[in-house]
């Protein structure tokens, strides 16, 4: 994950990184739940499923450019599988995408696990 990225953003940055990886996390888990919750049987349940998986790890921030890259694999695939409504999944898409482009941000847990590390020297 180090070798992704040169940096893991903070400050602003980072904080606008934290927005969009929370966003997107919960709007993969709301849109798995409201197929779930659907008085028809939902056709991409499957999909969505998938979507909220990579949701939880957005949310954590864990793998996070794996995530990213798996949000926009399914969204393409729902909205593909339910073209008259493709507006959403290629939004959401597109999020997925650009997380896995930019990284997780200073405040995730990829951060946290593989950012660089600061050794001090012993005082003498």
């Amino acid at each position: 994950m180090q070798r992704l990225f040169s940096t893991f953003a903070d400050g602003w940055p980072g904080g606008g990184l934290l927005t969009q990886r929370l966003l997107l996390g919960a709007a993969l888990l709301y849109s798995c739940f409201a197929c779930l919750s659907a008085t028809l049987i939902c056709g991409t349940l499957v999909p969505h499923s998938i979507g909220a998986l990579a949701g939880v790890l957005l949310l954590a921030g864990l793998w996070t450019p794996v995530a990213g890259v798996l949000v926009a694999i399914v969204e393409v695939w729902i909205a593909f599988s339910v073209p008259n409504s493709a507006a959403l999944p290629a939004i959401l898409g597109v999020l997925g995408a650009t997380l896995a482009m930019i990284g997780p941000g200073a405040w995730s847990l990829d951060a946290w696990l593989f950012g660089r590390k600061h050794i001090e020297p012993p005082e003498l």
